[in-house]
């Protein structure tokens, strides 16, 4: 591999780093979200019996969602048989969306689980998926330490909203 083949985002860095520690009491941001339910503000696309849709506040690529269970769980063993099934059922609906919606040349799946693992949010699991363009990386986070998304948050879930409703 080389170096222009890596994809660096040395601004996730320091939200990663920050976690959660500046808090009061520890809030997990996926439970408020799945409380407020669908809408723009919480970002939520799709919410299920046992999981939701998302958009990531903090994309790496326009179209960057997640999946996520309704309930509370570190582990993918926690999840019950409905949870796990509901979820990759998800996964393959927000796959075809953004295939429709953005056409981008390949996609990033995948799941960090605990912090050692690179989970930002260790406490409550999540599926990223974040569409990729063939030289989709650009010069402004090295130089300047800030990531370039060309699209509002507002517009991707605009665009994205209609592949989830019923």
């Amino acid at each position: 591999m080389k170096l222009r083949d890596v994809l660096f985002t040395p601004w996730r860095s320091s939200y990663i780093k920050r976690g959660r520690e500046h808090l009061k009491e520890p809030v997990c941001v996926f439970c408020e979200a799945l409380q407020a339910g669908v809408s723009l503000e919480s970002l939520v696309l799709h919410k299920g019996k046992t999981a939701t849709v998302i958009l990531n506040k903090f994309p790496y690529n326009n179209g960057h969602t997640m999946i996520i269970p309704n309930s509370h769980v570190q582990e993918l063993t926690d999840l019950s048989p409905e949870a796990f099934s509901e979820i990759h059922g998800l996964l393959k609906k927000t796959y075809e969306a953004l295939k429709k919606v953005y056409a981008p040349s390949g996609l990033n799946i995948g799941m960090n689980i605990g912090k050692t693992g690179g989970a930002g949010i260790a406490e409550h699991i999540h599926y990223h998926i974040v569409p990729r363009w063939e030289g989709d990386s650009n010069f402004m986070p090295i130089l300047a330490g800030t990531k370039i998304v060309s699209e509002a948050l507002e517009d991707t879930y605009n665009k994205l909203l209609p592949y989830f409703k019923s």
